[in-house]
């Protein structure tokens, strides 16, 4: 089981969001970890492009936060442990993330904590640093704002790491630690975290307040932004990493396997409901084809709209990670596979139909 997300590509076109996409596929396409949302299939129609990924079925940690959970210490320690391992795994392959919030932390059946959604997410290398004024205001580091302000040296791997401790502050208190809402102005943002200090709850134990301390610095060179440095920290000093990374940790936290963990009213807005949705899908295109050109319209926006939608299809990269996980492993035969005939084209419309039941409800994040 997976879920499936689609794009349509006249939205993205007219919404600029090409670019991101495209990022976001060639992110995922190299990069696979037991604490991220994985993708494992990529391809496209006429009028969408597809990602299919890992299936999470028990929601965002927004959407628990929203539902009043009750986050114990125990359990966000799990999160920030599992956390560290994907941000220490994404910084070796040189990817800054970028938008860690509560909205993109997908907890699998167990409980354990998936990241997802790359759409902004960049890549730098060989001392290379970020400038752009980029993620989800509430939870972006301060030296973004400076950078974008004064054009300074810009930021780099850090800014996750302040990212997580905000949220891992808002899991425990129910609130952030900063009063940052997305209209703020860049301005007073960079005087807010020069004047307002961050306070502590007296009922959180003093490992768990020194942690969060050194992860919500305002200074990059001060701030815990690596695993060895959380590691060290008399907080997690107990944990056994080689069980967390083979999810042997039990999450003290695990969503009803009985409940669909999202707003439906908001998630199943997109849904499809029809069987063979594709197999309907290739005939709707047909007559909306019929249809345009029968339709007098501006030649010259057609034209460009079909230019980018060509682009698209001609630059979009089709990825099968288990075609290339099975041309990796090692065999002493050489075997052919076949090429897609339209039989099998079916036989898979067919098998999507599953997918998209889960599409909007399960997906890694908005599409």
């Amino acid at each position: 089981m997976y879920a499936m997300k689609y794009m349509n590509k006249q939205q993205c076109i007219e919404r600029d969001e090409v670019r991101n996409v495209f990022r976001e596929l060639e992110i995922l396409q190299e990069i696979e970890h037991v604490f991220l949302v994985n993708l494992w299939y990529s391809f496209q129609d006429e009028e969408d492009m597809f990602m299919v990924v890992d299936l999470l079925l028990g929601g965002d940690l927004r959407y628990h936060l929203q539902q009043n959970v009750q986050f114990t210490e125990e359990m966000v320690r799990l999160y920030i442990c599992e956390m560290a391992l994907a941000l220490d795994y994404l910084r070796s392959q040189h990817i800054i993330h970028r938008d860690v919030k509560p909205d993109n932390i997908l907890l699998d059946e167990q409980g354990h904590a998936h990241l997802t959604d790359f759409n902004i997410a960049t890549i730098i290398r060989d001392g290379e640093r970020a400038t752009a004024l980029a993620g989800t205001k509430p939870y972006m580091a301060p030296e973004i704002f400076h950078s974008f302000l004064s054009g300074g040296t810009g930021y780099s791997f850090e800014v996750d790491w302040w990212s997580l401790g905000i949220m891992a502050y808002e899991l425990l208190r129910g609130w952030r630690p900063y009063d940052i809402h997305s209209n703020n102005p860049v301005e007073s943002l960079v005087q807010l975290f020069s004047t307002v200090s961050v306070q502590y709850s007296s009922a959180w134990s003093k490992e768990m307040v020194a942690l969060l301390r050194k992860v919500i610095s305002v200074s990059p060179g001060h701030r815990f932004s690596c695993l060895a440095d959380v590691q060290a920290s008399a907080y997690l000093s107990g944990v056994v990493w080689s069980d967390v990374c083979e999810k042997r940790v039990e999450p003290g936290f695990v969503p009803n396997k009985g409940r669909l963990h999202c707003d439906p009213t908001f998630e199943l807005e997109e849904m499809i409901l029809e069987s063979r949705p594709l197999h309907k899908k290739k005939k709707r295109l047909a007559k909306s084809k019929s249809r345009d050109n029968s339709k007098d319209s501006s030649q010259s926006e057609n034209d460009y709209l079909q230019e980018c939608l060509e682009a698209i299809q001609q630059d979009f990269v089709i990825f099968n990670r288990e075609k290339l996980k099975k041309s990796q492993e090692p065999t002493s035969e050489s075997v052919s596979l076949p090429e897609t005939t339209d039989e099998a084209e079916t036989e898979a419309e067919s098998e999507t139909s599953n997918l998209n039941m889960c599409s909007s409800v399960c997906s890694s994040g908005s599409s």
